[in-house]
């Protein structure tokens, strides 16, 4: 049996700045928030925050580490639904990309690290 992941911990430089990017972004795809810096998928998954020690490196795109976030949308509409709100939100967001039916819309929060939200067609895996 595999363990399921239960949480996961991003550090960040300012609390402040980046809590109006995930209180959009977390809010827009259904998280619930918890405290002001945990969220939950309400079925047994944590995203929780904190603030970095001053002096550490900050993320790099090609750099050992957490690549990124995936999220898995219930529909087209729904990734462009976070991409619209998101932009409303006043947060830079990229077109959305097309992969042969997959449609994904990839965004940084105020720190770099890269969230993706993206649909998926029936039987098509999110990793390949």
């Amino acid at each position: 049996m595999a363990l399921k992941i239960d949480h996961l911990t991003i550090l960040v430089k300012s609390m402040a700045t980046s809590m109006a990017y995930y209180n959009s972004l977390l809010t827009i795809i259904g998280f619930t928030k918890v405290k002001d810096h945990i969220w939950t998928d309400n079925e047994g998954f944590y995203l929780q925050f904190n603030e970095a020690k001053e002096g550490t490196n900050d993320y790099q795109r090609f750099g050992a580490g957490m690549n990124h976030v995936g999220f898995a949308a219930p529909s087209v509409e729904f990734v462009e639904n976070v991409q619209t709100k998101m932009r409303t939100a006043g947060f830079d967001v990229a077109e959305i990309q097309s992969f042969g039916g997959v449609r994904a819309l990839f965004m940084k929060d105020p720190d770099g690290i890269r969230f993706e939200v993206t649909y998926y067609p029936p039987g098509v895996e999110p990793v390949g």
